[in-house]
């Protein structure tokens, strides 16, 4: 995440959290791509990470994003932290672990969010190859243990370094070690976000198959295609998962808040410190009685800071946000809007996807999403295999992008950014699939080389 929310407007009911998201809602013509990605710096001399300070570190790193693009600098007890562009919307960001994080601007075409990746990359490559410093583009990181991964100077990621081994075992894996690439999208209505929720969630499981590329940890394989995936299950399963109410009737923006409300928080932010509330209601904080803060009331910042806080497979803000995806190199990133846009912001394939998916139930979709890192495009719902799934969410895909008709200055429409994921059904295998063959063949039992392979 980019940076906290600052909004100070006080909120005082349930029905003032509703109608925050009901304000989400826009018109198609109006719905944009937001298109998330991190990447694991790494130091190219030794392949070790990078840690904060120094003059080779993610501060100095930041520092000349800053000179060469600037961008507002985002400041945290005098330190920077991230980076901001007020004219265009795009943020780059810290998570945890150091993973260099550029949330793009909201664009029409994912033409546009291909071009703003690669401008991207090559501005960080321009910093990062006098520093000595790389990025490794894998949903976990393959080689580092925990105790050497560094820890960046942010007081949200203090308070649930402390809180997640409380809720869960993998907590801070998920923090760390892992790596995604997400895509955000709009909704015209209460129904429209219901009816895309209900569809990606279901095929969310689909998506981290198609994407999986996090097979090793500490230098040997893990067990999983989707190490990322896995770890997910044991993080905070009050915070994460597939959200199987989502199904029921009468799903809406209420039913969201009353599950966000019931979210144990983890922080309160006032002026520049962060107050540890972990496990607090946010209940109490909207009705001005949070033990923590006597008197203090909820402000739409805090809402929103919040809502930032909760992990599903698909998570409800003013949009929608795909979460199922390993990070991987640059085509898939452009891969994973071009698989969603598809199937979403098509009327003709949204509805062709969910009668693909609407008679599966409740047990049947956590099985798949249970199964999927480890068996990858083997795992099967009813009596058939995510491969098979696979094959057809992408052939719904590729017709809603060509009834898109976003072209490029080639005349190519938005489906050339589907061929990575056309490559893995056609070869049966993930990205994981084919490390782990190198890893046991040419790579000789090591990890190191897939620094060279997968750097951007």
């Amino acid at each position: 995440m980019a940076r906290d929310q600052i909004d100070p407007t006080f909120i005082t009911s349930r029905d003032e959290l509703v109608a925050w998201f009901e304000a989400g809602s826009k018109p198609a013509e109006s719905f944009r791509i937001g298109t998330e990605h991190e990447k694991f710096p790494f130091r190219r001399a030794d392949l070790s990470p990078v840690p904060y300070e120094g003059t080779d570190g993610i501060r100095a790193l930041l520092e000349g994003m800053q000179l060469l693009l600037g961008w507002e600098p985002i400041m945290e007890d005098g330190r920077i932290i991230g980076l901001f562009d007020v004219t265009g919307g795009g943020a780059i960001s810290l998570e945890p672990g150091g993973q260099f994080e550029l949330s793009g601007a909201p664009l029409e075409t994912i033409h546009q969010t291909c071009s703003e990746l690669h401008a991207h990359l090559a501005q960080v490559r321009q910093v990062a190859e006098p520093l000595g410093v790389g990025f490794l583009g894998l949903g976990m990181s393959p080689k580092w243990t925990l105790a050497e991964t560094p820890v960046m100077p942010k007081g949200r990621y203090d308070i649930m370094t402390r809180y997640m081994p409380k809720v869960g075992a993998r907590g801070l894996d998920m923090m760390y070690r892992t790596s995604t690439v997400q895509v955000n999208l709009d909704f015209s209505s209460e129904a429209d976000m219901v009816h895309k929720l209900r569809v990606s969630l279901a095929l969310q499981p689909i998506a981290t198959a198609l994407f999986a590329n996090s097979p090793f940890t500490e230098g040997k394989p893990n067990g999983f295609v989707s190490a990322r995936s896995e770890i997910w299950r044991d993080t905070d399963n009050n915070r994460a998962g597939m959200l199987p109410w989502a199904f029921d009737a009468g799903m809406g923006f209420e039913r969201y808040v009353d599950y966000a409300l019931d979210v144990p928080m983890c922080f309160v932010k006032r002026g520049d410190h962060y107050h540890d509330v972990a496990g607090a209601s946010f209940r109490d904080l909207l009705a001005g009685t949070l033990p923590q803060l006597p008197g203090e009331r909820a402000t739409v910042a805090d809402w929103a800071n919040h809502l930032s806080t909760i992990f599903p497979e698909v998570r409800l803000k003013r949009y929608l946000e795909m979460r199922g995806a390993d990070s991987g190199p640059t085509g898939r990133i452009c891969a994973l809007p071009s698989f969603w846009v598809g199937l979403l912001y098509d009327q003709q394939s949204l509805d062709a996807a969910w009668e693909l998916v609407k008679d599966w139930t409740a047990d049947e979709r956590q099985r798949l999403r249970d199964e999927v890192p480890r068996e990858g495009l083997k795992a099967r719902i009813r009596n058939r295999s995510t491969l098979d799934v696979a094959r057809d969410a992408l052939a719904l895909a590729d017709a809603g992008l060509a009834r898109r008709a976003k072209v490029n200055l080639f005349g190519d429409d938005e489906r050339i950014h589907l061929a990575p994921l056309l490559r893995v059904v056609e070869d049966e295998a993930t990205l994981a699939d084919a490390l782990l063959a190198k890893f046991n063949g040419p790579w000789g039992g090591r990890v190191d080389p897939v620094f060279a392979e997968f750097a951007y």
